[in-house]
């Protein structure tokens, strides 16, 4: 077609998104060719031509494009190379243009809404997934898993219906389950502070130093001469760091022997010479014994043994010894054999936190190591302290280092023994935890706290012995008690058993000169946990009564069914006896609350 004469009333112009609105927009790869009349007939009435849609398309090198190159550049010429397509030349330049069809338009409405509407639907199902994701983060726990919510509550009620005994269990105040249940279990923090392996842990570093700070002060330590470390995960991984940041696979160790009130982590191993525990296994322990008669540490047959053994560590501290520990003769026997003295205060640290008549360890150990869950109150775990800075001019050689410094080196032994050697990134929500347990412990409120402990220790073990109960030792200087069942007949573990059908928990314990671990001839009773709920000293004379009646439920059904645990089981099923111990029981433990939670 041509567009050159001057009597045409058509012009050419092209039509942008800009356009006014009147105009027809056409999608973004398109233009429009406005054929404009206006310019040879202005008046109002004149009707304005609708735009054509057009497609820009590359030149197609045809014949005729190729004849039409070598004409004059001043004419615009057109042709049509396929149907629908014109190419022109437009000042000496090649152009394609494609006329939309109608067809073609309507296609590409529909490919707008199309992807309009995918648009919309893909936008909801993204919210859709991220609600997906938000319902199971924050469905409580009876929601997200009803199984263990419902036994937990059956735990909480076995909690408070009944009498808690054992002498390594606690109940921790409603502050330090909050942190244990927190966000601080979200974060990894492997290192120590200031030089952690991951990074965002400031606000870590800072509960951590707090947490040190806390621990050194609640057992009255100068942070010049005692460091410590609250990352193991029990008191049996602190001893155990202790040993592997101190000594050689196959060095010497020497503990307390286990059936007389030791720890298995202290090296024991069965009289027949299983090894029991890592100590024993990767570690050459012999142990030392109470003596038969008194019940009491043999410090003669100890220090002949340690002189001749010689340990490179020696242990004082224990699971089941009801008595005061002679820190002094044991840094004398230490000195001697140029062994480092270490203490675990697992079961008393409390007392020793509280100063309650109690020895202090601290005194005359090199190590101390402690559980914190126990008299401390606070959450599951370990704790280590050792000394560091200028060694006492009289204090024996330390593990035979040879050329013998004159300052303490355990500071970096024992962490690097803690991580990376054993363990992974520390539980913050643990140590956040132990910090504010180990706040409570320096208040005057615990101090009375452990002071009740004691007495309720005293008051349950003159109860049991005017009822002609055995104790080992004859008594308690802490907040434990030996019950030798012997004497009646009985054994630690069907003893065990009726107390826990009654609702008392206790454990059974090998006592001296027994066949150990395989019929234990006692029980180990403890008056911490009763405590935290508010027993006194009248409490537990009642709590002796219902122990003494358990022994004689015992006694009964051995005689009749023996001593053999399959029999002596059957004979406790639907036992009446039992039944109406364990109402009295249950009626008495719930007068208390139970600290930290509502039941």
């Amino acid at each position: 077609m041509d567009l050159t004469h001057p009597q045409s009333d058509l012009s050419l112009g092209f039509s942008s998104h800009a356009s006014p609105s009147h105009r027809t927009q056409t999608a973004d790869d398109s233009i429009s060719l406005q054929l404009d009349s206006s310019l040879r007939d202005p008046s109002p009435t004149n009707l304005t031509v609708p735009p054509i849609p057009l497609q820009l398309l590359e030149p197609q090198p045809t014949e005729t494009t190729r004849k039409d190159a070598a004409e004059n550049g001043n004419v615009l010429d057109t042709e049509f190379v396929e149907d629908g397509v014109e190419e022109i030349r437009l000042l000496g330049h090649s152009m394609c243009l494609k006329r939309r069809r109608d067809r073609e338009s309507s296609s590409s409405s529909s490919v707008s809404m199309s992807n309009s509407s995918k648009r919309a639907s893909v936008e909801p199902d993204l919210e859709a997934r991220r609600s997906a994701v938000r319902s199971w983060g924050d469905a409580p726990l009876h929601v997200a898993d009803p199984d263990i919510f419902e036994i937990m509550e059956k735990e909480k009620q076995r909690q408070f219906k009944g009498i808690e005994l054992i002498a390594s269990e606690n109940f921790v105040c409603r502050a330090v389950m909050e942190a244990l249940g927190s966000h601080l279990t979200n974060k990894y923090s492997e290192g120590m502070p200031g030089a952690r392996y991951y990074v965002g842990n400031q606000n870590i570093d800072e509960i951590e130093t707090l947490c040190w700070e806390r621990a050194l002060a609640a057992f009255g330590l100068d942070s010049e001469n005692w460091g410590v470390n609250v990352q193991p995960y029990s008191c049996t991984t602190a001893n155990f760091a202790v040993y592997t940041g101190l000594l050689l696979p196959g060095d010497r160790i020497m503990g307390l022997d286990t059936p007389s009130g030791g720890n298995t982590s202290h090296g024991y191993y069965t009289p027949n010479g299983r090894k029991v525990s890592g100590a024993s296994i990767f570690f050459e322990s012999l142990p030392y014994k109470v003596n038969t008669q008194t019940g009491y540490i043999d410090f003669d047959k100890l220090e002949e043994r340690a002189l001749d053994f010689r340990p490179k560590i020696l242990i004082c501290g224990g699971s089941s010894y009801p008595r005061e520990w002679d820190y002094a003769r044991f840094r004398q026997i230490a000195d001697k054999c140029g062994a480092v003295l270490m203490c675990d205060m697992a079961q008393i640290s409390g007392l020793v936190a509280a100063k309650v008549e109690c020895v202090n360890p601290f005194d005359y150990c090199d190590i101390v190591t402690s559980t914190t869950h126990k008299s401390l109150r606070g959450p599951r775990g370990g704790i280590i302290f050792y000394r560091k800075g200028s060694k006492p001019r009289k204090r024996g050689m330390l593990l035979s280092q040879g050329g013998e410094s004159d300052h303490y080196e355990f500071e970096e032994k024992i962490n690097f023994a803690v991580f990376p050697s054993l363990q992974g990134g520390p539980h913050n929500n643990h140590i956040a935890a132990l910090a504010i347990a180990l706040k409570q412990v320096a208040t005057p409120e615990y101090k009375a706290y452990m002071q009740q402990v004691k007495k309720n220790a005293q008051a349950l073990a003159s109860a049991l012995l005017r009822r002609k109960c055995r104790l080992v030792t004859g008594g308690t200087d802490n907040h434990l008690l030996l019950w030798d069942l012997r004497p009646l007949g009985l054994t630690g573990k069907n003893y065990e058993k009726v107390c826990e059908l009654c609702h008392m928990t206790l454990n059974k314990i090998a006592i001296f000169g027994d066949n150990g671990t395989i019929t234990p001839g006692g029980v180990r009773v403890g008056t911490p946990a009763m405590t935290s709920r508010g027993c006194l000293e009248s409490d537990f004379e009642i709590i002796a009564e219902f122990l003494l009646r358990a022994a004689q439920i015992a006694s009964a059904v051995q005689r009749e069914h023996g001593k053999l645990q399959k029999a002596f089981l059957k004979g406790l099923q639907s036992n009446k006896d039992i039944v109406e111990l364990r109402t009295r029981v249950e009626t008495f433990a719930t007068q208390f609350a139970m600290p930290g939670f509502d039941v």
